[in-house]
């Protein structure tokens, strides 16, 4: 992180220093004004705000709690320890992001002084523009969209191991300066910047929750969504299978449990997707389209198409075109 930009991350809050002078207990009232901990957005945002930052406490063990918002926590420096639904630990080393669904709950061992990390406060409006910018059919969209529900998500939580991705890092960079500064016209700013990470972050499904036995199973339909964006033209399950050393039939059962498809489904989506993608952007025939993505029966790919799109795939290019004009 940038030197400047960490030093004003450093100095020691008022809570923290009441710790140092021997406070034993986290100062509920700073967070909640009800008897179950769950951090409340109310104490934690300005009236009209959608999103802040604030560092993480230092010196203290911070006990089980949950929020009534998104939280992305940043590791500036060093590490902290997060004990997530009460079984999963998960160790967030400096360059590193945690996502938390808001139905997760949370404790975080004590951090030393240059332990820093910030935690984005975010309601789940503020999303919406990062949404639109998204794939719809994308393991952290399907995440995020779960957490605003109240049933629990997809997952509870998602570690990305990113500390070597420069362009994440700057972006994550420019959020927190633009937060810590109050820059004019933050909001758009940061709204537009949380879609470009979401766009970069899709792209690293290899790095969600990695080595962490106890998420096996998500790792694994983090494996086959990441298959079937790369191979979705000639992709198989045999093949997926073999990919994961797992018989066939266990990655199917997986993928239907967890992703609410079969992996014929997302593959075929996937397919549709990147069609509708190239109708769109680009002038080559409707006939090179489907062969492109997959398909060697044009009849059948017309009737699979319009039963999702609900409409034909010249009426789809029209129907785009004349949105844009």
């Amino acid at each position: 992180m940038n030197p400047e930009l960490l030093e004003k991350l450093r100095p020691v809050s008022k809570e923290e220093q009441a710790i140092l002078d021997g406070s034993k207990n986290v100062q509920k009232d700073l967070y909640t004004t009800k008897s179950d901990f769950i951090v409340d957005s109310d104490k934690m945002l300005e009236k009209g705000k959608l999103i802040d930052i604030r560092p993480h406490t230092r010196f203290i063990h911070f006990p089980v709690h949950r929020h009534n918002y998104v939280e992305i926590i940043y590791m500036c420096s060093g590490s902290t320890t997060h004990i997530i639904g009460g079984h999963n630990t998960v160790k967030l080393e400096t360059g590193e992001l945690l996502f938390l669904n808001q139905n997760a709950t949370q404790e975080i061992l004590p951090a030393g002084e240059d332990d820093i990390a910030v935690n984005f406060i975010v309601l789940p409006e503020f999303f919406d523009r990062a949404f639109l910018m998204m794939e719809e059919e994308s393991i952290l969209h399907d995440f995020l969209v779960g957490s605003l529900k109240e049933e629990s998500g997809l997952v509870d939580y998602l570690h990305f191991q990113v500390k070597d991705e420069l362009p994440i890092q700057n972006l994550i960079e420019n959020m927190i300066y633009s937060l810590v500064t109050k820059q004019k016209n933050f909001r758009n700013i940061n709204q537009t910047t949380m879609g470009l990470l979401f766009i970069l972050l899709q792209n690293q499904s290899d790095k969600i929750n990695k080595n962490d036995p106890a998420q096996y199973e998500q790792n694994l339909i983090f494996t086959a969504l990441k298959y079937i964006e790369d191979n979705y033209k000639t992709g198989a399950l045999e093949e997926l299978a073999a990919l994961t050393g797992r018989p066939d039939y266990y990655i199917s059962k997986l993928i239907k449990r967890h992703a609410g498809h079969t992996f014929k489904t997302l593959l075929q989506i996937k397919r549709l997707n990147q069609a509708a993608f190239l109708l769109t952007t680009t002038r080559l025939p409707v006939e090179n389209i489907i062969t492109l993505v997959g398909y060697d029966n044009t009849s059948y790919f017309h009737r699979i198409f319009k039963e999702h799109f609900g409409m034909t795939p010249r009426a789809y290019r029209l129907e785009e075109k004349r949105e844009k004009t």
